[in-house]
């Protein structure tokens, strides 16, 4: 395709395009011209620095056109173009794909996942006598879908890595392992043999899951150091000892 041929009407043309950038642009945010690129034959787009302070990088560009034989140019269109060392907004993420563990509220309600890996439906067997059996248990109270293999490991990773596992600090400092706590109530189903929930309303960990080697200090058979109490004599007053008052 041959290139487009110069056109002296339209490459003169830069107070043209810089009054129709200035017309729209922010005051004093229109630079200095520094390129004209003819795009078609009688098409061509000037291009102005932008010195707005948000839009370091960016440029106005102008693009301008005539009719033949016509001895004017006349504005196609003005737009505000990011350069190569452009400032960028981050690319869009949709929402469903953003949310984080924490970031639902109250009011909030997340998407629906139709194809959701870690779900599967309630009555598909997986070859697990105890996850089959909650699955059909849990079919029959009406629940169309239940974990997948894929979802158990996903919820057993999260919480065997995050604060109430065996690698936290808490677990750590302990005396015990909740395994062997009196508060600590195993799962049912497939995760039974790695994590139950804490029932100890003392505990840090009430009421959530917890792993078998987590632990804490409100341990049902840790006691703390018992020790003597310390004895401390009263003070002796010395009746024969001269007492001195002085005004204050």
């Amino acid at each position: 395709m041959a290139a487009p041929k110069k056109d002296a009407v339209l490459i003169s043309a830069v107070e043209v395009a810089r009054e129709a950038a200035v017309a729209i642009a922010e005051p004093g945010t229109v630079g200095d011209h520094f390129a004209v690129v003819m795009e078609e034959d009688r098409v061509a787009t000037h291009s102005f620095a932008c010195t707005a302070g948000a839009y370091p990088g960016w440029r106005w560009a102008v693009t301008v056109a005539r009719v033949p034989r016509a001895r004017s140019a006349t504005v196609s269109e003005v737009h505000l173009l990011p350069g190569e060392d452009a400032m960028l907004s981050p690319e869009w993420v949709p929402y469903a794909e953003r949310l984080a563990p924490g970031d639902i509220g109250p009011n909030d309600r997340t998407p629906f996942v139709a194809d959701d890996p870690r779900l599967e439906a309630g009555w598909e067997a997986t070859g697990e006598e105890d996850v089959d059996a909650v699955a059909i248990w849990e079919l029959g109270l009406g629940r169309e879908r239940v974990l997948s293999a894929e979802g158990r490991d996903a919820a057993a990773t999260r919480w065997h890595e995050g604060d109430r596992g065996p690698a936290s600090e808490s677990a750590r400092k302990a005396d015990r392992p909740c395994s062997t706590c009196g508060y600590f109530l195993p799962m049912a189903g497939a995760l039974r043999s790695v994590f139950g929930v804490c029932a100890n309303e003392w505990s840090p960990a009430d009421g959530q899951v917890v792993s078998l080697k987590f632990g804490c200090g409100a341990h049902s058979e840790v006691d703390v150091e018992q020790r003597e109490p310390e004895k401390i004599d009263p003070p002796v007053l010395d009746d024969d000892r001269e007492i001195e008052f002085t005004d204050r």
